[in-house]
Parts: C-alpha cells; structure tokens; sequence
C-alpha cells in the first residue's frame, strides 16, 4: 500500500464521510463521540480503508494491559515537536475506532494509535507502523481477552520479521517473549510492579526465577535481556547512559515508566529525551483519569483501574490514610463480565483509609473486603458516598464502565 500517491479512491472517500456523517448523527444524539459507529459505518462502505488511511503517515502503534492510553497521549504530545500528529486520544482502540481517527488526520505526518491487545496483530498489517510499542501484559477480562500467554503468543506470531522499530519493557517476560520474534527491538527497563502472571516461563513452561530486578528461566536460559533505556527514580537513562529528568503532572511510578517508553519512542523520530520530556510535562490529565473535580463542596480524584495490576499500580498512588476512599465495580461487557479477578486485588494495601463502595457490583466487591478484614460503607450511589465521607480529599477508584458513570454523574 505505501508509495501510493493518492490512497484514497471514490469508495474510500464515501466511506469517510459517511463514517462522518454517522458520527455526528451519535454525537447529536448524546451517543457519546460517535467514533466507534462512523468508523463501523466507513468500514463497511470500504473494508481496506484502514490501510489507505495510513498510507502517508508514520504509524506508531501502543499496546499493553494497562497504560496504554496514557503512553498514548504522552508519545503525542513528544512528537508534536517534529510534526502534526492524530491519535485516538479518547482510547476507542479497536479498527473501527482508530479507522475514525485516522480519517480526521489528512494533513497529520504522524499517527499515534493506542490499540486493544487482541486486535495488535490485525492492526498492525494494515497500517505498516514504523514503530511499536508494548508495555505489559495482565490478566485482564478473562471472558474476552484469554489467557495472558495466548496474547503474548498471539503477538509474537502477528510480529515475528515486522519492519516496525519495537519498544518493548524488558521487565515483564511475556513482553519480552512476544517482542523477541522481531528483528528490531529497543528494550526499556521501565519496571513490573504486577508479577503474578509471569511466574512460569512463556517459553518452556517452567519456572521463572527473580532475584532482585533480574528474572530469567533455569530450564531453557529465557532471560531478561539487557535494556538500551531504563528508568531510574526520576529520571530517564538513554542508550548514550545520559539521565533525563522527568517533570510530569501525572501522578505514580507508572507514569515515570510510561514517559521512559514514550521518551524511546520519541528518538525514534528524531526528537531528543530533553524535548521529549518536558513536551510530556503539558499532559495535565487523560480522558478523566487523575482530573480533580468539585462534587458536592469536596474535592475527588478520579482514578481508573481495570484489572489487578493496575489497582496495585493506583494504590501506590493514593494519598495515605486517613483519606477517604471510594471504590465502584461494574461488571458490563466493556470490563469483562467475570469479577473473579477482584481475589487477585490486595485490598489490606487500603487499611486506614475510610472505604466506601458503589457501582453494580458493589456487593461482590464488598465480599472481598470483608474477607481482606477491611472496614466499609456499602452505599446506593456515588452522592450518599460522598456526603458519608470524611473531610478530606477523596479518591475515587472505578473501573472501566464506572469510571464513565462517574465521569458523567460529576459532570467532567
């Protein structure tokens, strides 16, 4: 498809702006953007329309369990300073959606696309990027994703002798596994926090030893490799062993390690670690997560965490007790309808705090508490938690579908 002077034919052009044309139909209608359905819609018209919209742009693709929107948004904001960049900020990460996004950028020399990790391998043969990232892998939405060694398997087949520049962390061994089929690999030590899904060795099956930061397998010699990029403390280390500060608005360790990836990807355009960095330091919030809002006369943190790495990621975060904190679950299709993995969450890292808990699955969240020996509130909504709390900021923890109900109940 790359070289073709004029990718988009009559067809392609009618199906984005029907695409258009139905998106804003949704949005009228307070459909929310309208993304997904003109993308749905323009795919329909022209099936390879994807790849025509990626014919002039450098494609970055982002993927990972948890991080991946927030990357995104930091790798955007680092290579607007070599060019117009579109992505698909609002995190509609499937075909459909990144399909809109690229039909809003004719004149975008870059295109930083987050893409949900089942869809990684599809979406990278359509849109050739130069470079990809890969994050981590979790257990995440059993119903609907499978097994975490499936994905990384699943991955390293879809980019075994892919031409794309691979920015993969070299401390999570399923990352490792599934980057290691490419022949361009750029590894950064950007931490795992979240161990339990990399116990066994996705190479041989057995089991992984971990002393310290190292990790490697005593049966077959699959081993971390040696990292070009690292994150140390506040800073970044690049390939030439120079350190980088990071300034970010962003709270969290996972955030540093996010901008070390972002900063890796960043020099492969050309855009040094120093411009990188402090062009990250604008991303105040994204899509919601970490916003402060005013709710009632008090203050919340709006907080997102989807899986059990992230709700360990966001409870290194929180503020320390006594402040209050409030806890929704819901269990709709979009976060997976099993809620076996709120057992995997250590909820005794919450001892002190004031908890309160709504959402759909309230009372299977307050099982486990109960059973973790923590004091709660089970409460009807998100406005008889508030009023129960004690003075204080608030933080406010959902998941996916509650963290929107959340968004929309306060108004953000």
């Amino acid at each position: 498809m790359s070289g073709n002077s004029d990718p988009l034919t009559p067809r392609a052009k009618l199906a984005v702006t029907a695409g258009k044309a139905a998106a804003a139909v949704s949005r009228a209608a307070g459909r929310g953007s309208g993304s997904v359905i003109g993308g749905r819609v323009a795919l329909r018209l022209d099936p390879d329309l994807l790849a025509r919209l990626a014919t002039h742009l450098d494609v970055i693709l982002v993927s990972a369990t948890n991080g991946k929107t927030t990357t995104t948004r930091l790798i955007a904001e680092a290579l607007r300073a070599a060019g117009v960049v579109v992505s698909n900020a609002l995190g509609a990460n499937m075909p459909a959606g990144i399909t809109s996004a690229l039909a809003g950028g004719s004149d975008a020399k870059f295109a930083v696309i987050e893409v949900d990790e089942k869809y990684l391998a599809g979406v990278a043969r359509d849109t050739d990027p130069k470079c990809i990232a890969l994050l981590n892998l979790s257990r995440d939405q059993l119903d609907r994703a499978a097994e975490t060694r499936m994905l990384a398997e699943h991955w390293r087949e879809g980019l075994a002798g892919s031409k794309a520049v691979v920015i993969a962390n070299a401390d999570d061994p399923l990352v490792v596994w599934a980057a290691s089929s490419s022949p361009n690999v750029v590894w950064v030590a950007a931490g795992q926090m979240w161990k339990d899904d990399a116990w066994s060795c996705p190479s041989c099956g057995g089991v992984m030893q971990r002393p310290g930061d190292d990790w490697f397998c005593g049966e077959c010699g699959f081993r971390r490799p040696t990292p070009s990029w690292a994150l140390s403390g506040d800073y970044v280390l690049d390939p030439h062993g120079s350190s980088w500060p990071i300034h970010l608005q962003l709270p969290g360790r996972a955030n540093k390690a996010n901008a070390a990836s972002s900063a890796a990807v960043a020099a492969v355009f050309g855009v040094p670690p120093q411009v990188a960095l402090e062009r990250m330091y604008q991303v105040q919030a994204v899509a919601g997560r970490y916003d402060v809002v005013q709710f009632l006369q008090r203050d919340l943190r709006l907080l997102l965490a989807k899986n059990p790495a992230g709700w360990l990621e966001t409870f290194s975060l929180i503020d320390p007790p006594p402040t209050p904190v409030i806890l929704s679950v819901n269990a709709r299709g979009a976060d997976g309808t099993d809620t076996s993995w709120l057992w995997d969450v250590d909820y005794t890292r919450l001892t002190g705090h004031p908890i309160f808990v709504v959402g759909d699955r309230k009372l299977d969240l307050a099982v486990r508490l109960e059973v973790a020996n923590q004091s709660f509130q089970v409460c009807d909504n998100l406005d008889q938690a508030v009023q129960q709390a004690p003075p204080g900021r608030i933080e406010v923890i959902a998941n996916y579908t509650a963290f929107q109900d959340l968004r929309r109940r306060v108004g953000n």
